[in-house]
């Protein structure tokens, strides 16, 4: 797609905007209820400093061995969404590259623009989301993460997450232009406006497809919990800009928002959701974590080795619970080609109307 072209066609499909309720997807009967796991494969920074170029390291991938087999062992076919430091290590990519050829995951690519050349904007929040970079920059960024992927993996990734879910009005279409044919940047009903970032607080965690049909959105599942839970929708929108208010539902065990994720969301709380999810008759549950809190130190939510016991065990229970109600792994490719038989290029779909 050529730049001149770029800002007429935006208009046909945006993931910073709730998509059409017409867009939402309903996977064939024969598809059931499912779960997939994406892991934000990453490098690992101190997460209370402001960011910086210089914090490349992924010394924290020579303990995802065992977390992959606790993954493997549940039937879970993981998506290793990487960016470009881990793309960048040798024996990362050697690792990963071996549980590809034999089956065991899939791999796709995650940008966060600080660490991924070109280096020319300057470091700081707003820039952390990509989308907030000029179209011409978001593309030469992404172009390099793909194409370093490719080379490493002998295969083109189709899969995108935008580090922190930092999407924006041409997110979209470079996507489509480079070949994608999944984003899962969208955390359902979350926002980081606040932060200068996107609005997903009226997105419902169901794929949904973008535009004309040609890039399927996979949003990270969270659900609303507490006594009004199927309120949550109406509530939060009446209290958008509160935090206060929300966080005093939140502790009166009246109503909070909680995304299905081992780091910082108890497992109670994460099996209320997903059961309320499913209640709901949701068809899909994607669970995400990231990939240096697989060891100890490195991110807020596992600083000890008593953290990841827990860690851990968060894993036991959900996959427990999910076995107990027959909700079954999904590898990635699987729900594509469900998703591939609800396409109609005729019903005017498009999300951002």
């Amino acid at each position: 797609m050529s730049a001149d072209l770029l800002d007429e066609w935006v208009g046909c499909g945006r993931l910073d905007r709730p998509p059409r309720s017409a867009c939402y997807i309903r996977f064939p009967a024969e598809f059931g209820r499912r779960f997939t796991i994406f892991v934000d494969t990453e490098e690992e920074f101190d997460w209370r400093a402001p960011l910086s170029r210089d914090e490349r390291g992924t010394s924290a991938m020579k303990a995802m061995p065992s977390m992959h087999a606790r993954m493997r062992a549940a039937g879970a076919k993981p998506v290793y969404l990487i960016d470009h430091p881990i793309v960048s290590d040798p024996a990362a990519v050697d690792m990963l590259r071996g549980w590809l050829e034999a089956g065991e995951c899939s791999v796709g690519a995650q940008l966060h623009p600080w660490v991924n050349p070109p280096f020319e904007e300057d470091v700081n929040g707003f820039n952390s989301f990509t989308g907030n970079l000029p179209v011409r920059l978001q593309r030469e960024k992404l172009q390099i993460l793909t194409e370093t992927i490719e080379a490493a993996f002998g295969r083109r990734p189709t899969v995108y997450r935008a580090g922190r879910y930092g999407v924006g009005t041409a997110t979209a279409a470079l996507l489509e232009e480079a070949g994608y044919q999944v984003d899962t940047s969208v955390r359902a009903l979350f926002s980081y406006a606040n932060e200068g970032g996107p609005d997903f607080e009226q997105v419902w965690p169901q794929p949904y497809w973008v535009g004309d049909c040609a890039l399927l959105e996979v949003p990270l599942s969270a659900a609303f919990t507490g006594r009004l839970w199927r309120r949550g929708r109406q509530i939060f929108r009446k209290t958008a800009g509160m935090p206060r208010v929300r966080g005093a539902l939140a502790r009166a065990a009246v109503l909070q928002r909680v995304a299905l994720s081992p780091e910082d969301m108890p497992i109670d709380h994460a099996i209320e959701a997903a059961t309320n999810l499913l209640d709901e008759g949701a068809q899909l549950l994607t669970i995400s974590f990231h990939s240096p809190s697989v060891e100890p130190g490195h991110t807020p939510y596992v600083r000890t080795r008593e953290d990841l016991e827990a860690f851990h065990a968060w894993w036991d229970r959900m996959f427990e619970f999910l076995a107990r109600l027959h909700v079954e792994p999904a590898s990635i490719e699987e729900v594509v080609a469900a998703a591939d038989g609800t396409r109609s290029r005729d019903d005017g779909a498009g999300s951002g109307a």
